[in-house]
């Protein structure tokens, strides 16, 4: 469990109550994938009932502790991964999930729905969603995405870090200046079938394309805001002011090298240093540690807060207004996360710290809950119109894009 805030007892029980009634909806958990690199879904090896810090940031109870009541579980793959390749990848990644969900159904829900969101917090569980991170999922394929949705995915993060060919990522090299043709029919038919349109790990003008192009609202299921620490990873503040007239969400996330400047470069450097030692920089295996932990003996780490993430929130919610921002730690996505918020036990610290900063519990209730059902309900209502108006998309990546 993580300690408390610098914002006091009182603020840190008023969290804990505030929680009972509205819990996080965390936008983005890499639980799946850590599953995957530790005991290859072997979850005998790992359960997570059980107390898994020596491994994970993630398990039940913690999840209980930190006031959590809805999830949105990754089933990402990396984005080298291509192809059939991809899809198979994620499809273990689904699979891994729904053996959660039969492991532990007194704690974790399947939710397909807002409704069935709701269901899941009057009955004091644990409402289970899913999100592929990354249209490399799909394998250029508009019946692979129905597909996935189908199995219950409920959002695609359009790119991971590296760019498709028919979207640009934040963190490569520019290549179609946004999205393609291809791109924006993708977000078309997500908007048909009742998928949300994930614009975090996207460039500016893909973001920007995106929300000329969707009928419903967005999310950016795990970014933080450019203004307070530039990396392309975040969301401008342009892009922030497009939310109201979209209706969308912008989930703040707690990875170090999002939110805090100095950690910006020492995070490039030690990305070399795992790529140097031939890992992959974003592994959170026991090697992978072993490595960063040596690494930071001569490089000293820049430690983020739960003032540094509560900064963004501030900001974001100046500029998108309250009813467009939420949660998105990216527990087990990340080695590192703030003081305070070292696990999934740690929102209540957040919350008090807000509380600290006289947001009202009428606002935290839509950080923690209500923004982020809303959103769902809203492409939900818009897919049942689109469904009425127009079949599946045959359209493919050659007869659009060339």
């Amino acid at each position: 469990m993580t300690a408390a805030p610098s914002a006091g007892a009182g603020f840190l029980d008023r969290a804990h109550a505030l929680l009972a009634d509205f819990p996080v909806v965390d936008g983005h958990n890499d639980l799946p994938w850590a599953l995957r690199e530790h005991v290859r879904y072997d979850l005998d090896r790992l359960d997570i009932a059980d107390d898994t810090s020596r491994l994970l940031h993630t398990d039940i109870p913690r999840l209980r502790l930190g006031g959590v009541g809805g999830q949105f579980w990754s089933v990402y793959v990396q984005s080298d991964m291509a192809g059939d390749d991809a899809v198979s990848a994620t499809l273990e990644q689904i699979d891994v999930v729904g053996q959660l969900l039969a492991r532990h159904p007194a704690d974790l829900a399947r939710a397909l729905t807002a409704d069935d969101m709701e269901t899941a917090r009057r009955e004091g569980r644990i409402a289970s969603l899913m999100g592929a991170e990354g249209g490399h999922s799909i394998n250029n394929s508009l019946a692979t995405l129905r597909a996935l949705y189908t199995l219950g995915v409920r959002y695609m993060t359009l790119t991971h870090n590296d760019n498709l060919a028919w979207a640009d990522s934040a963190t490569d090299v520019p290549g179609v200046g946004g999205l393609s043709a291809f791109g924006r029919e993708v977000v078309r038919e997500m908007n048909r079938v009742g998928m949300l349109v994930d614009l975090s790990h996207v460039a500016a003008t893909t973001m920007r394309d995106a929300l000329a192009v969707t009928g419903a609202p967005v999310i950016f299921s795990h970014s933080s805001a450019r203004a307070v620490c530039d990396h392309p990873r975040n969301i401008p503040d342009d892009v922030l002011e497009l939310l109201p007239g979209n209706g969308g969400v912008a989930m703040v996330t707690f990875v170090p090298k999002f939110v805090l400047p100095e950690a910006v470069e020492w995070n490039r450097q030690a990305d070399e240093n795992m790529t140097a030692h031939g890992l992959h920089p974003l592994s959170t295996t026991a090697e992978a540690m072993k490595v960063h932990e040596a690494f930071e003996v001569s490089h000293p780490r820049p430690v983020a807060t739960v003032s540094t993430v509560a900064d963004h929130l501030d900001h974001m919610r100046g500029v998108a207004g309250v009813d467009h921002i939420g949660i998105g730690g990216d527990y087990d996505g990340t080695p590192f996360t703030p003081v305070g918020l070292d696990d999934v036990s740690g929102y209540p610290n957040l919350i008090a710290e807000l509380l600290a900063r006289k947001w009202s519990t009428t606002d935290l209730a839509k950080l923690t809950w209500q923004n982020a059902v809303r959103a769902l309900r809203a492409a939900e209502d818009v897919s049942r119109q689109l469904t009425a108006e127009r079949g599946p998309s045959r359209a493919t990546i050659a007869e659009l894009d060339g």
